[in-house]
């Protein structure tokens, strides 16, 4: 293989994960199986606590979704466990057939090439490490099989998924490229940067992560909040 030739499959290893991570340390790139829940009754998240790199768990009363859950309307995601609570934006790819980042701290995207939450394939997420200080993505490699994720809509449409993969990932092998890939079961996959912040010898950036932080969730139910309780006067 030439110079030319490995710099190009290099090239497309990385836009298979999704995008780069830079000086600033923003990383960018970087199931339809679901639990019902009934409105005004108290969450029942009904699944098979799945271990860390196990299968995606099978639901219980699953069912296939008709359609985006989320439609076109603005959605947030929500991480408890690390005090997450952003918005999500959809973005694509740019002239160069590279993923677009976003220039803003604590914004999430959701690439449109990929899945739509709640659809029955893979959905894609990115957010940045650090942005002149810490990022929405931050503390992503916290996150361990078990732990929930939350995709919420204006209306109140829920779709609550769990972790049941995490994984540090060379960009440049060939295997990062799965992560990528379309599913036949409804996940979303999370990925900012991770691994060792390096020296480079690019005059713009200077530096660089030489990994990516990957976490998969499987989706364990779909919902909408309870509409809040009428207060009888001087009750």
């Amino acid at each position: 293989m030439n110079f030319d030739t490995e710099q190009s499959s290099r090239r497309r290893v990385y836009l298979a994960l999704g995008g780069m991570c830079l000086l600033t340390g923003f990383a960018l790139i970087s199931v339809s199986l679901y639990g019902a829940l009934r409105s005004g009754e108290p969450e029942r998240w009904i699944y098979v606590r799945p271990q860390q790199g196990a299968a995606a768990p099978v639901v219980a009363g699953a069912a296939a979704t008709p359609g985006p859950p989320l439609g076109d309307a603005e959605y947030r995601i929500i991480v408890e466990k690390l005090a997450i609570d952003a918005p999500v934006a959809a973005f694509g790819l740019d002239e160069n057939g590279v993923p677009e980042v976003p220039y803003e701290p604590d914004l999430v995207v959701w690439y449109d090439f990929s899945a739509r939450p709640g659809t029955g394939g893979n959905a894609v997420f990115a957010g940045h490490r650090t942005w002149r200080g810490d990022a929405v993505f931050r503390r992503l490699e916290e996150l361990s099989a078990g732990d929930k994720i939350v995709l919420k809509g204006q209306d109140g449409v829920q779709l609550v998924y769990q972790v049941f993969d995490t994984e540090l990932v060379d960009p440049t092998e060939a295997s990062a490229r799965r992560w990528m890939d379309a599913t036949d079961s409804d996940v979303i996959t999370l990925i900012t940067c991770g691994g060792d912040y390096r020296k480079t010898d690019d005059p713009i950036f200077g530096a660089e992560y030489d990994k990516r932080q990957v976490v998969r969730a499987s989706l364990v139910g779909l919902g909408a909040e309870a509409p809040p309780q009428d207060v009888a006067a001087g009750g």
